[in-house]
């Protein structure tokens, strides 16, 4: 058991700069709110199907993932995390992203360097975007998931060319 003094003591749960529990409380709050308005809102005028349809909830899954990883890891979208983020070289000369230490900047930090956290507001962005408009988020969603396929046959031509 960690004493009060120790480093990381998190009995009670308490809002510190490096754990910002209640910031974190107002992103899930605001998570919930947001999707689960869009699917309430969906229930409501009679939009929510039964059971989604396999191929959009692959293209949901796809598409979230690259724009996930497009968002937390591209050094396009760096001028997103900059507030947030502090931004050194590591050993190899990358680029390498931390959450800055202190206050609500940490927690936009944490979670804009979390593929899985981002994965999950984007996936459900497809979701509620599938439900309210269709034909438009599916468009958007195809160019994320091609993008995501000519990811991994580069990877694989990459690999198959290294061992000719």
């Amino acid at each position: 058991m960690l004493s009060r003094a120790a480093p990381g003591y998190i009995q009670g749960m308490p809002n510190t700069p490096s754990r910002p529990l209640r910031t974190y409380t107002v992103f899930m709050s605001a998570f919930g709110g947001i999707f689960g308005g869009a699917i309430a809102l969906a229930a409501a005028r009679g939009k929510l199907a039964e059971r989604p349809a396999v191929y959009d909830l692959a293209l949901a899954g796809i598409a979230g993932h690259k724009l996930a990883r497009l968002v937390t890891m591209d050094e396009v979208t760096s001028p997103l995390r900059a507030p947030f983020v502090t931004a050194k070289l590591d050993a190899d000369g990358d680029i390498e992203e931390e959450a800055k230490p202190r206050g609500i900047r940490h927690a936009f930090g944490e979670l804009l360097t979390c593929p899985s956290c981002v994965g999950q507001w984007t996936c459900a962005a497809f979701i509620a975007g599938m439900i309210h408009r269709p034909r438009e988020t599916r468009a958007v969603a195809s160019l994320f998931a091609a993008d995501a396929v000519s990811d991994f046959l580069h990877v694989g031509y990459r690999a198959a060319k290294d061992r000719a």
